[in-house]
């Protein structure tokens, strides 16, 4: 009796093991899609957020943004009220700000002579037909995860005539 019941319990196992399909079907099938990044840092109870912009950037906004990103806080913001992260590469800064529990509140970036992302050359020439870009500089904001600032002020010259102009990162004229 103990052998029947020990065989219709492993036969009972080996059933439900090949009750699933194998292979894949083409309903099943998912596309791998590239997602925007975030990052998410833990700190105490509150969360903190930097939406970085990595596209159509320059390597050394790039650069100074990830290593933003790698940046280990620490308990190096305890017994403050507010703790300043500065970090620089050659024409650029990024400034972060924490609060007493760790959390990230505002970040500042500004970059100098970077390369223009298409939007913004296309956009300035579709505006400025026969100005040439002379000079650049790029401005990027946030203040408790959310996008303050983000823009290019540009300096453009035609013949002996020059104008400064501020442009979005989707090339669309601001200030002219």
């Amino acid at each position: 009796m103990k052998s029947i019941i020990c065989l219709l319990i492993s036969f009972s196992f080996s059933l439900v093991g090949y009750s699933q399909e194998k292979g894949t079907s083409s309903e099943g099938a998912m596309d791998a899609k590239k997602l925007p990044e975030i990052v998410i840092k833990r700190a105490g109870d509150d969360f903190s957020v930097y939406l970085p912009e990595f596209e159509n950037q320059d390597a050394k906004i790039r650069q100074l943004q990830n290593e933003f990103i790698a940046y280990d806080l620490g308990k190096d913001y305890e017994g403050y009220e507010n703790y300043l992260v500065t970090m620089r590469v050659k024409d650029g800064s990024l400034v972060a700000t924490y609060n007493e529990k760790g959390k990230l509140t505002r970040v500042v970036e500004k970059y100098e002579n970077v390369k223009l992302p298409m939007n913004v050359v296309y956009g300035v020439y579709k505006n400025y037909p026969g100005w040439k870009i002379v000079n650049d500089k790029y401005f990027y904001s946030q203040e408790d995860g959310d996008i303050t600032q983000k823009q290019y002020n540009l300096k453009l010259t035609k013949d002996k005539e020059t104008k400064k102009i501020v442009v979005n990162s989707k090339g669309e004229i601001l200030k002219g």
